[in-house]
């Protein structure tokens, strides 16, 4: 009886294996890279400016939002969780810093699609203002 019931759990192991490591109709493969054919790729040509000044890190609002976890879901440049802050800068004018101030320090859901911004309740409403304007320079 114990036989029986070891080998019936070691086929539905090996079923479920079997399975899992199936390919699926809705996966993307990985690609396979095709072999050599002597030549070479061209190589991206590097940005002619950089995305940002080169002392964001001295300024006064982006230690601000270093310090307070901001980079953990936005970029500069790119989306990562939330919008890029240039992407920000596009869709936002000057006339909405009190607004987008509020909003970094509520949070929110909606504006960007469905994941939401944690609240930042601990940070003032000057700095998040000061946090806001630096984002909005970044508008290309």
């Amino acid at each position: 009886m114990k036989t029986r019931f070891l080998n019936t759990a070691m086929m539905m192991i090996l079923t479920m294996i079997m399975l899992s490591c199936s390919e699926k109709s809705g996966t993307t493969p990985i690609p396979i890279p095709e072999p050599s054919t002597g030549q070479t790729e061209p190589q991206p040509t590097p940005p002619s400016e950089p995305a940002v000044s080169s002392n964001t890190s001295a300024d006064p609002a982006f230690k601000l939002i270093e310090a307070a976890d901001c980079l953990a879901c936005h970029k500069v440049d790119a989306k990562l969780i939330g919008p890029s802050y240039q992407d920000v800068a596009a869709k936002y004018t000057k006339a909405d810093i009190d607004q987008l101030a509020q909003k970094i320090i509520e949070g929110g859901k909606g504006n960007w699609g469905d994941i939401p911004m944690t609240p930042h309740e601990g940070l003032s409403k000057d700095d998040a203002k000061q946090m806001v304007k630096y984002i909005l320079s970044l508008k290309k």
